[in-house]
């Protein structure tokens, strides 16, 4: 299989659309070669989407992206370009990051209300410039699960709250007091003030 394991020997460029048609049309030919390169060429964006998703864990986030691609392989030949090759496989790998937290348990646990968060209560809040503590990347990593995914994907992807909802199979008020609830936690993780 793939390795998740990414060079970094250069950054990914914008991809032309006629390349990804023929980059796919040889994939679903057979050709591995044509596969590797769309992998390459994507993988480093969905695998950033993907860990921000599980929280930094890193190990869930490359078994997310193994079943992006392998989900995406099994798919390609179906695949009609009703939008582009990146939004597709962009949504394959969030769809595959949201069923490993639905499958946790601790996904379940740690949204079940306010009583799951003690620890959240506990953490001590910064005085000082919270660039000078404590990174954006780390605090999103404290969140809860359900919180985090409303806030990554409303926030840094720009999803609408109906898509949300829909992904996360909740109503659309509780994707806006999760994102709520997200972006209060992180103030109080960051030491700023409402």
């Amino acid at each position: 299989m793939l390795n998740a394991t990414m060079p970094a020997s250069r950054a990914p460029t914008e991809a032309d659309p006629a390349d990804d048609h023929a980059l796919v049309r040889a994939a679903v030919a057979g050709n591995m070669a044509a596969y590797e390169q769309i992998y390459r060429r994507y993988s480093p964006r969905i695998y950033a989407v993907l860990w921000r998703l599980c929280g930094g864990h890193a190990a869930r986030a490359e078994d997310a992206l193994q079943d992006t691609f392998l989900q995406a392989w099994k798919a390609l030949p179906g695949f009609r370009f009703d939008s582009s090759l990146a939004t597709w496989l962009h949504r394959l790998g969030v769809n595959a990051a949201l069923m490993e937290l639905r499958a946790s348990a601790h996904w379940q646990l740690t949204d079940a209300g306010e009583e799951g968060h003690d620890s959240l209560a506990t953490l001590v809040a910064v005085d000082r410039c919270a660039g000078t503590t404590l990174d954006l990347e780390r605090a999103l990593e404290t969140l809860p699960p359900r919180a985090r995914a409303v806030l990554v994907l409303h926030d840094i992807e720009g999803w609408k709250h109906h898509e949300i909802a829909e992904q996360l199979q909740m109503a659309v008020g509780s994707s806006k007091a999760q994102l709520h609830r997200a972006r209060g936690l992180l103030r109080a993780r960051l030491g700023e003030t409402a």
